[in-house]
């Protein structure tokens, strides 16, 4: 961000008198609602920092490191006393004051907008840092940014840049801010997730393609099974030595057969052939369920790849593929349903029919339920934990339960209601009652 931007910022923000709420909604990005709810997002990501307005930024979790703790209670709530660039350095500085149980404190929160060491760092009153986005060692510069020691200044500069990108009207210059980068961030984006999708739908039909067919298996066990019964029908006219006899079936057609190498008597042979035939079998049932697994995966990564590839905003594309998991995998190998979080809140969603059933299953009372009306769908659960689920929740849950479901563009209904209010008729089947509706256009 620019000196001269910085500036003319600045200005434009003297006109908030007070801090409504504040937290970090992504790694980088600290959202600030002032008076009047009016709201500015700071992005302090390395070489690209700005500030900028986007209406409903999609949040997928909740940040509590320590950094966000300080930054909650020392600035939510808070009355703003003044705004400040510090002279020479494209840094801002908010001065805050809060009254707690014993005196009212005063905070700094400071934004750093200095390219590549951009950082947004809060301060006490004696310039003592109290939290930072980001630490810094004295082994790394001769600026070191840690908790409880006091922040050394940075050298004055003098700066030599080109005009100002803001001209009259500074909101249309933040919505710009975003805009301006969203585009070709959106677009890296798709392309970087949906080159990770292909990779593991090439995979998983490497895999499909390298079964066994079925039909051939069961063949093969049916011959095993039928040279078993011959075998031990006629061990009378096989010699102890054997090992393969030709005779006759029960049509009279002749038949040779080879005895299994590890059968050291004709009649372990027989028992081995049967043994063997049993086990094909068992191979190919369970060749069916790996192939209908295998199938349903990639049949869901296609889907995922549809939704990527039409979504709007990086935020949503961050929500449906994380950067990085939010919480560890259960020990649970087999699981039939996805799992997203926004806002904090766990959201789910059926990938089939086994995956539909077991989210009817797993669901609290209270849990909020999803089903495109008259329509087959996937199932979608929020789990709220006993807490009020915000509408942009609510309006994802739904947008997914579309997108995963239909294929045809159209206008679509999606009932809802509590997880208490869905009977299970049989499997994935059900009634409710006491239900709302929402539309969705796909």
């Amino acid at each position: 961000m620019k000196l001269n931007e910085l500036l003319k910022v600045t200005q434009y923000l003297q006109k908030y008198k007070s801090i409504t709420s504040i937290g970090r909604v992504d790694d980088t990005i600290i959202k600030i609602v002032f008076d009047k709810g009016e709201v500015l997002f700071f992005d302090m990501r390395r070489g690209d920092s700005h500030i900028f307005k986007k209406k409903d930024y999609k949040r997928a979790k909740l940040f509590q490191a320590p950094f966000d703790v300080v930054l909650y209670k020392r600035f939510n709530r808070s009355h703003i006393n003044s705004f400040e660039v510090v002279k020479g350095n494209r840094i801002l500085r908010l001065h805050v004051s809060a009254n707690s149980s014993y005196k009212a404190q005063s905070t700094i929160l400071q934004f750093e907008f200095t390219g590549r060491n951009t950082n947004a760092i809060i301060l006490d009153e004696d310039e003592v840092v109290l939290e930072a986005l980001r630490h810094i060692d004295s082994s790394v510069s001769y600026r070191f940014i840690k908790v409880g020691e006091k922040l050394e200044e940075l050298e004055v500069k003098e700066f030599s840049e080109k005009p100002s990108n803001i001209g009259e009207d500074i909101e249309e210059y933040f919505k710009n801010e975003y805009f301006r980068r969203a585009e070709i961030k959106l677009t890296q984006v798709k392309n970087q997730r949906l080159i990770v999708l292909q990779k593991k739908i090439d995979k998983l039909q490497k895999l499909l393609s390298g079964l066994d067919d079925e039909s051939v298996l069961l063949e093969k066990s049916e011959k095993y099974e039928f040279w078993g019964t011959l075998v031990l029908s006629n061990l009378h006219l096989v010699k102890a030595y054997q090992k393969s006899i030709k005779i006759d079936d029960f049509e009279g057609n002749e038949v040779e057969i080879i005895f299994p190498k590890e059968a050291r008597t004709p009649s372990e042979a027989g028992n081995l052939l049967f043994k063997n035939a049993k086990k094909l079998k068992r191979k190919a049932k369970s060749l069916y369920k790996e192939r209908e697994s295998l199938e349903d995966k990639i049949s869901f990564l296609e889907n995922m790849k549809k939704v990527v590839s039409a979504a709007k905003d990086e935020s949503e594309i961050n929500i449906l593929l994380p950067k990085q998991k939010q919480i560890k995998k259960t020990k649970k190998t087999q699981v039939s349903y996805e799992s997203f979080f926004m806002e904090g809140f766990k959201i789910m969603l059926g990938k089939n029919e086994k995956g539909n059933e077991e989210l009817l299953k797993e669901a609290k009372k209270r849990d909020i339920w999803f089903h495109i009306k008259d329509i087959p769908s996937s199932h979608v659960i929020i789990r709220t934990d006993k807490a009020s689920v915000p509408q942009s929740v609510l309006d994802f849950a739904a947008k997914i339960c579309v997108e995963f479901s239909v294929t045809k563009e159209g206008t679509y209904l999606v009932d809802y209601t509590q997880r208490r209010n869905v009977t299970i008729v049989n499997g994935a089947n059900v009634t409710y009652v006491d239900y709302k509706t929402m539309h969705f256009e796909e």
